[in-house]
């Protein structure tokens, strides 16, 4: 159901794990930046035991399902389907969106990650949503993330594909996350900007406000 209008869920999309919140759960995280404003949440599980990320993660699906927002797996095609998410985000190494839509769905939602003008094209042709767009800035939370490559790329891609949804990832806050709408992108995707902050609702409300000031 939200496929068909996925541009407007971009806008604060949090992605996050299960462990590692200094004694606070992911449910709880969760709930408050969602209570803040986020638009979006993307489980992006590496670590724990299988048997841990189904059980946790449909208790993330049914508080996104209360809030309105869309819920999407990481990478991993058979947990979307387990958790009867609504849709995956991939990687350019991951199972391609071609593939990924045949096991999914008409209906689920399909992104995918670029980092150059190639790796979109071929993410259009794959099918995508939208593009995760980065890494915009120099970021610690992916260590695969490689060189930050600012804004441009997005601009490009705009340029090109109005049409496409994008949000830019990697070390966007809310002090820079304005350059990153102006440039194009629908929204950002944020982990610790949100995830590591003391107050998750603040830190999400106050996303927010940038992203309405960057569209302004």
């Amino acid at each position: 159901m939200f496929r068909s209008d996925v541009r407007r869920y971009l806008s604060v999309y949090l992605v996050m794990d299960l462990s590692g919140h200094e004694g606070r759960s992911a449910l709880d995280i969760a709930r408050a930046a969602l209570d803040g404003g986020v638009t979006m949440i993307q489980l992006r599980e590496k670590k724990a035991p299988l048997s841990r990320v189904i059980e946790e993660g449909r208790a993330l699906r049914e508080l996104c399902r209360e809030f309105g927002v869309p819920f999407l797996v990481n990478d991993r095609v058979d947990v979307a389907l387990a958790l009867d998410a609504d849709g995956v985000h991939v990687g350019q190494d991951d199972l391609p969106g071609a593939e990924a839509r045949k096991l999914l769905g008409e209906h689920k939602i399909i992104g995918i990650s670029a980092g150059t003008i190639g790796e979109a094209e071929w993410a259009m042709a794959q099918g995508a949503d939208y593009l995760g767009v980065g890494a915009v800035y120099s970021t610690l939370t992916k260590g695969d993330a490689g060189a930050p490559i600012g804004t441009g790329l997005i601009s490009e891609i705009k340029q090109r594909w109005p049409h496409i949804g994008m949000v830019g990832i990697g070390g966007i806050d809310a002090s820079n996350a304005v350059p990153v709408i102006r440039a194009g992108a629908d929204g950002v995707a944020v982990v610790s900007a949100i995830v590591r902050q003391s107050d998750p609702r603040s830190a999400a409300r106050q996303l927010l406000r940038e992203i309405q000031r960057g569209r302004s």
